[in-house]
């Protein structure tokens, strides 16, 4: 890659130019990390390897955004082909083609957060679940939300996160069975749904998650610190058939451990990809 040598630094260099396989770099704020992501897509896409078969996850649409747009600088217009954004973002591009094997159409319509708790609404009140003290769709909706991240039960979450609502386990569990089917009826997702039904497609399917991963070449994954253990899962579906995963995160930050985020995922990294890499970036630019 022409020139890349005066544009990064040794640190940089040997991250963009590692030669294949499970990567961990670990990378604080204002070591360039993103720098570092970026010119190794570039340098993929420059050593042959087809923009289609390269995806790029992070955990906002705006760094994405601002990501691809430096590939773009680099490489040009093939950078339009890269698979990049969110989870959710990949999540539901991959449930547009298969929503049939699940049940739904392709058309299906995602609710956002009001249109969430506006049906779990009509589900306590359909179930005359409307006494005061009872969870409100907001928090129906987190609860749930925690539960498909970490992949655990209800009642061990409550147990864990909102032991005073213990007692309520059976009517939450009957709001959340009904929740489900009125979104199948309606042919809607939420957004925890992008990932979870993405996972049942993946563990149902096998031939369609061996497609996917026969199709991504090299998976690379921005802010690995902040993912759930369905994100990780799914990520390293992803890369089950080439095993080219780059992760890059920072061991001193975690800001969605709320949402069930473990930093556990980046620190076991080497345990889980056996003959991982490892790289710091260490310089501070800022």
């Amino acid at each position: 890659m022409q020139g890349v040598r005066w544009e990064l630094n040794e640190q940089q260099l040997r991250v963009v130019t590692h030669p294949g396989g499970p990567m961990l770099v670990i990378a604080g704020a204002g070591s360039g990390k993103t720098r570092a992501l970026t010119y190794r897509v570039a340098y993929l896409v420059r050593q042959g390897v087809s923009p289609r078969r390269v995806v790029l996850l992070t955990f906002t649409n705006k760094a994405a955004r601002e990501m691809l747009r430096r590939v773009a600088e680099l490489v040009g217009p093939r950078a339009a082909d890269i698979w990049g954004g969110t989870f959710h973002h990949l999540g539901n591009l991959i449930l547009r083609r298969h929503a049939s094997l699940l049940g739904y159409g392709r058309d299906y319509t995602i609710l956002d957060q009001e249109d969430q708790r506006s049906l779990l609404r009509g589900c306590l009140k359909e179930l005359g679940l409307t006494d005061r003290r009872f969870p409100s769709p907001q928090v129906i909706a987190e609860v749930r939300g925690l539960c498909a991240g970490l992949g655990r039960p209800l009642e061990a979450v409550l147990e864990e996160r909102w032991p005073h609502l213990l007692e309520f386990a059976p009517g939450i569990a009957r709001a959340l069975d009904l929740y489900q089917r009125r979104k199948r009826e309606g042919n809607l997702m939420d957004y925890d749904d992008l990932l979870v039904r993405w996972w049942e497609l993946f563990e149902e399917h096998p031939e369609v998650r061996r497609r996917w991963a026969e199709r991504f070449q090299h998976v690379l994954v921005d802010e690995y610190q902040d993912t759930t253990p369905l994100q990780a899962r799914l990520v390293d579906a992803l890369a089950e058939v080439h095993g080219n995963l780059m992760v890059v995160g920072d061991d001193c930050q975690s800001i969605y451990s709320f949402r069930g985020a473990n930093l556990q995922h980046l620190l076991s990294f080497p345990q889980r990809h056996p003959g991982a890499a490892v790289y710091y970036l260490e310089t501070n630019y800022r």
